[in-house]
């Protein structure tokens, strides 16, 4: 059963997913253009957040609004935020095999059943699927269920201890919500700062990826 790692040492926060088109890899880059001065941050397709950690370290009292079209991105920011230490312990009750992998999986075939969920075992779901499953690729189908097959790890890392307190941290001063970008993007005033990074339009059958959420 995959463990926390337990760690006194501060450290600032990084993605507690993995996620398709993530920038962790060219925050160099994209921090080169980031100015110095400016009011509240917003990013409205949040992801695995790997450029808000990177810019929380410096926001002060400053606010940030997240968001994304993806309801259960979301429930799982928000328990991170608000409860890091209960979604630890409900992640290292989850066995890691095959048979609870897809029993687990299955949740939201049916609804009633899925409806029943708390927001806490939702978001445990959500990073132990993320986690686990083939390339750590989140991806849904046309219902909005979460269809990618089993990985195949040999002892794959579920969270750690002090990283989600570090992302709970980093979080704590940040409005967090569900909606489409054109939402969020209705709040911007001058001098705030915005990024924006939707997914790519696909350049042909093979190589492009989109299905985020069901739409």
């Amino acid at each position: 059963m995959p463990q926390a790692v337990e760690n006194k040492k501060i450290t600032p926060a990084s993605p507690f997913i993995k996620w398709a088109g993530g920038k962790s890899q060219l925050l160099t880059q994209i921090l080169n253009y980031t100015p110095n001065e400016y009011n509240n941050y917003f990013e409205p397709f949040i992801g695995g957040g790997a450029v808000f950690y990177a810019i929380s370290k410096t926001l002060g009292s400053r606010k940030a609004f997240l968001s994304d079209l993806s309801k259960n991105l979301v429930t799982t920011y928000k328990i991170v935020r608000d409860k890091p230490k209960e979604l630890a312990n409900e992640l290292s009750t989850y066995k890691y095999n095959e048979d609870f992998y897809y029993k687990l999986r299955e949740l939201d075939r049916d609804e009633e059943k899925f409806k029943k969920l708390t927001k806490l075992e939702i978001a445990a779901r959500f990073i132990y699927l993320n986690k686990t499953c083939f390339n750590g690729l989140y991806r849904e189908n046309s219902k909005g269920q979460f269809n990618v097959p089993f990985g195949k790890y040999k002892n794959p890392s579920l969270f750690k201890i002090e990283n989600l307190n570090a992302c709970s941290k980093a979080l704590l001063n940040a409005e967090i919500k569900e909606q489409d970008f054109k939402a969020i993007l209705n709040k911007v005033n001058k001098n705030d700062l915005v990024y924006l990074d939707p997914p790519y339009s696909p350049l042909n059958k093979t190589s492009s990826f989109t299905s985020y959420t069901k739409q």
